[in-house]
């Protein structure tokens, strides 16, 4: 009978496993090439950021013969000069005006339209959904404007800003969807409990799963804001017949060119300067709910 000795090997000592040759050069050169592109990205983007921020910062024979980068002697009364040519208190608070309203409408028809898709099953709902996607990737800005235009016209809002509020309010596909998200995280044993305790399907909406959303929301808002400051045609079609209802985008267009129609661009960068302060503050509040988490509402 051959015996088959079985030899084992020490405690403590791990097998040796071949590693493939040039694995670890590999990794490194993947690294490497990522952060290269990662650095070439963010060159791109802050490129022209440095450019405008520059830009504001130097005189009109600067900025049209060219040159160096930075200016000679900062500029900061272009500061100035943009705000008072530019009428930038009340096209601020116009801006400011038109861009919360837009984000209170758009978060709140949104909210409340995702959360039904989510929740219910009704007729047509399918053609709903297809009909919002495809409003996100077909771009009828153009096409609708007049016919937009001619609607407000005979709801009398032509001359306000609350067209402009209307119109954009409307517009809110990119949102539902992102909404809709958050709410397909948000477990329905919630409406359950609610619905055996009394509360209605508003309520439940309003009282419970609303103050859960506060993440979603926070996200959604600071994209509706955006979108809303930086828009441009619709406030300049509805304000042509109303200079003091323009928003600071059309403001900023108008200092272009001065009095003497020669153009000022180092002021038009001063003021889109000042334009992106809002913008900062907006992300810096919205930024709060980034890092939010839904905690537990169910008891036990």
């Amino acid at each position: 009978m051959n015996e088959h000795v079985i030899s084992k090997q020490p405690a403590g000592l791990k097998q040796s496993v071949p590693r493939e040759p040039g694995g670890h050069a590999g990794r490194i050169a993947a690294r490497t090439v990522m952060w290269l592109f990662l650095l070439a990205t963010a060159l791109l983007t802050l490129f022209p950021l440095l450019m405008t921020l520059t830009g504001s910062l130097k005189t009109g024979a600067e900025m049209m013969t060219g040159g160096s980068l930075f200016p000679a002697k900062m500029q900061f009364a272009n500061y100035a000069e943009a705000w008072k040519q530019a009428n930038f208190a009340r096209y601020t608070w116009n801006s400011a005006f038109m861009s919360v309203m837009v984000t209170i409408g758009t978060l709140l028809v949104a909210s409340m339209a995702a959360y039904v898709v989510d929740r219910r099953e009704f007729p047509g709902k399918r053609i709903y959904v297809t009909v919002q996607a495809s409003m996100m990737f077909i771009s009828v800005g153009a096409i609708v404007l007049r016919p937009q235009f001619d609607l407000m016209v005979a709801l009398h809002l032509n001359t306000t800003l609350w067209g402009v509020i209307l119109i954009l309010v409307s517009a809110h596909s990119s949102t539902f969807f992102m909404l809709q998200g958050f709410f397909k995280a948000i477990p329905r044993e919630l409406d359950e409990a609610a619905m055996v305790d009394g509360s209605g399907f508003i309520r439940t909406f309003f009282r419970i799963i609303l103050p859960l959303l506060t993440p979603g929301l926070g996200v959604a808002g600071l994209f509706a804001f955006r979108h809303s400051w930086n828009e441009y045609i619709l406030p300049l079609v509805f304000t042509m017949t109303n200079p003091k209802l323009q928003t600071l985008t059309v403001g900023l267009a108008n200092l272009r060119y001065g009095s003497s129609a020669a153009m000022q661009i180092h002021l038009m960068m001063a003021g889109a300067c000042l334009s992106i302060l809002p913008m900062l503050l907006a992300y810096i509040l919205a930024n709060k709910t980034f890092i939010q988490v839904t905690a537990g509402s169910v008891k036990g």
